[in-house]
């Protein structure tokens, strides 16, 4: 498979979200590369993401990363918990992201990050991208842990 194909994902409903979520899921991220422009209603991370979808398939010899942009548009709130935003530095590994229709026509949209560190946003609907730029580049390492959503990218590769 050719390295400078880029996955670009677009989330419309809880389904898509599911999918961005499978591929995310071990993204690295330092704290500085999330921000909230309130006036824009936009919400973006810049994450070094884990490419899942080649492990699986045994493409690359060397497991590998790749930058990635995850935005939401018509964010009205963003909340974190157990984030310190002080610590700018800080990295910080995306797990999976979840959503759910809420009682007041809203969708509430939670990050999950390890060491119980969540980021939840508010919108009116699910609008959201998740698209890889630059070069991958080898790790030494995979993640290596057992989470339904890494399940599911195996899932999504066979069909």
């Amino acid at each position: 498979m050719n390295e400078s194909v880029h996955l670009k994902l677009l989330g419309k409903n809880q389904e898509d979200l599911k999918v961005i979520s499978a591929y995310l899921q071990d993204s690295i991220l330092i704290v500085k590369d999330i921000v909230f422009l309130k006036q824009n209603k936009t919400f973006v991370m810049i994450v070094n993401r884990f490419m899942w979808e080649y492990v699986e398939k045994g493409v690359f010899r060397q497991n590998k990363r790749i930058r990635c942009a995850v935005r939401f548009e018509e964010v009205l709130t963003a909340i974190s918990q157990n984030i310190n935003q002080k610590r700018k530095n800080k990295p910080l590994e995306c797990l999976a992201i979840e959503s759910r229709f809420t009682t007041d026509e809203i969708h509430e949209i939670n990050f999950f990050f390890a060491g119980d560190g969540i980021i939840t946003i508010n919108s009116g609907g699910i609008e959201g991208v998740m698209q890889d730029f630059d070069k991958p580049w080898n790790v030494k390492h995979n993640p290596k842990h057992k989470i339904w959503v890494l399940n599911y990218v195996t899932i999504l590769l066979k069909n």
